[in-house]
């Protein structure tokens, strides 16, 4: 067996984790992205610095020149943050070699004033909102899909179960509107955070600013390049040119250690991962062979097939969906749970957050492009829908025949009556229908025809229709 430790056998390549496996959401939150966001940062805050002349431009020009992760040894960069504990230290020393290369005097305003969580953090979000965009635009193209087949299948009806056995008719049009509905409200959760609730960092050693205060004070900075220094004037436009250069959003206070923008990230991508995961589980049920009332799409020659069973052709779409599901609530727990960080930087919870972080994104971004192939491609089988709901013999209407009936015997009565003859027709495996035909007290209460129509399960949709509508139209 071999024991090689070389980089490329330490790459984590996504061989555990298939459902992540190739997709961009994965490439947005690799080593080499986060290393790139944080570099993006370095130079956002020079560039920053400089709209306020305390940084000259040259040197901010220099530092973005710099600031390219195919320049800096991502792995020698992970080794040396053993010794720091982030990799930002050993970050900043090697873009500051870099700088110092193509402009010895760029390289003294390299983390000017700053500190390893401001770049750490603004990273952070810098990552999250380009992974998020990703997602996003695959959610709405699943949600697109979805309305589709609402649309298509407004009245195809189908059995409804409950507790995994047949309850009532209902249609597969409400089923996918149903579907739809979960994507929409997952990305109306994830713009409440993309769009504000991503903000810059930018707190300097104990979220005071002293140090980017300190040197703007050396460096000249004022409101208008004449007067004494103002700090409160200082800290505004420098959290307004930060957030300018990165597109995030303004913090109200330095959140070092007020982690609010990790737990609402954390509880959407949650709840984004859930709602892919209860369309893959309903697609799952569905396409059992007993029931066989949907299929996933075709794919590449040996999607699905099993290693020793030829016959099968395995759900493997909203099985990596699943996986996803499972795992992301559970991670983003984790996050959460780092809301507990004690004074003006943790020491650990704000480390712990990190790959909890990724995962949590590269699992839903994963589960999310896997959801536009199974949405768009769904084989639905309406035959098959109408052969499922015969199955009891007219029992999955005997809710409406004991509401018909409740108005001549009373409702507790007449839900007796219709029980009994339900568990009568399950015993001899005749139709519902037959046995009330045959059942004495009712005698004359129903004709054929009657019995018939109430017997038919295609004719007991409630609203299903109008609630498609309704959705639809949202």
């Amino acid at each position: 067996m071999s024991t090689s430790t070389s980089s490329g056998a330490l790459v984590d390549a996504g061989l555990l984790s298939p459902v992540r496996a190739g997709t961009l959401a994965e490439a947005a939150v690799c080593d080499q992205a986060w290393l790139q966001a944080m570099l993006d940062a370095e130079a956002a805050l020079a560039r920053a610095q400089a709209r306020l002349g305390t940084v000259p431009k040259s040197a901010a020009d220099a530092i973005t020149r710099a600031a390219h992760a195919d320049r800096l040894d991502l792995r020698s960069l992970a080794i040396a943050s053993r010794e720091t504990a982030n990799p930002v230290v050993g970050l900043v020393q090697a873009l500051s070699s870099v700088v110092a290369a193509d402009d010895p005097a760029a390289a003294e305003y390299v983390h000017r004033g700053s500190t390893s969580q401001d770049v750490l953090d603004t990273g952070v979000m810098l990552v999250a909102a380009r992974t998020l965009k990703i997602i996003r635009r695959d959610l709405t193209r699943t949600a697109d899909a979805l309305s589709a087949l609402a649309a298509a299948h407004r009245d195809t009806v189908m059995v409804g179960r409950t507790l995994t056995l047949q309850a009532v008719p209902t249609t597969f049009g409400l089923k996918a509107a149903g579907w739809h509905r979960l994507v929409q409200e997952a990305v109306e959760r994830l713009d409440r955070v993309a769009y504000g609730g991503l903000p810059v960092a930018l707190g300097g050693a104990a979220g005071t600013l002293a140090g980017y205060l300190e040197y703007a004070r050396i460096d000249g900075g004022t409101a208008d390049g004449d007067g004494p220094f103002d700090p409160g004037d200082y800290l505004d436009r420098l959290v307004e040119a930060f957030t300018a250069e990165t597109g995030l959003a303004v913090p109200v206070l330095p959140w070092h250690a007020l982690r609010t923008p990790m737990a609402d990230l954390a509880a959407a991508l949650a709840f984004t991962a859930g709602a892919l995961g209860k369309i893959a589980l309903d697609v799952l049920s569905l396409a059992r062979t007993e029931v066989a009332e949907v299929a996933e799409p075709g794919g590449a020659a040996g999607r699905g097939a099993s290693s020793a069973m030829p016959h099968k052709r395995n759900p493997v779409l909203a099985t990596l969906i699943r996986s996803a599901a499972l795992q992301v609530p559970v991670v983003s727990a984790g996050l959460t749970q780092c809301l507990l960080s004690e004074d003006e930087r943790s020491a650990g919870a704000w480390h712990a957050e990190w790959l909890l972080l990724r995962e949590c994104l590269r699992l839903t971004g994963g589960a999310a492009h896997t959801a536009v192939e199974l949405a768009q491609g769904l084989r639905v089988r309406p035959e098959r829908m109408l052969t499922n709901l015969t199955l009891t013999g007219s029992q999955i209407v005997s809710e409406r025949i004991a509401a018909v009936l409740a108005p001549r015997f009373g409702r507790a009565a007449a839900k007796q009556l219709v029980s009994t003859a339900a568990a009568t027709a399950a015993d001899t495996g005749a139709a519902l229908a037959d046995v009330l035909a045959a059942t004495p007290g009712l005698a004359g209460v129903f004709d054929a025809d009657d019995l018939a129509a109430l017997c038919d399960p295609t004719r007991y949709t409630g609203a299903a229709g109008e609630l498609v509508d309704r959705e639809l139209a949202s």
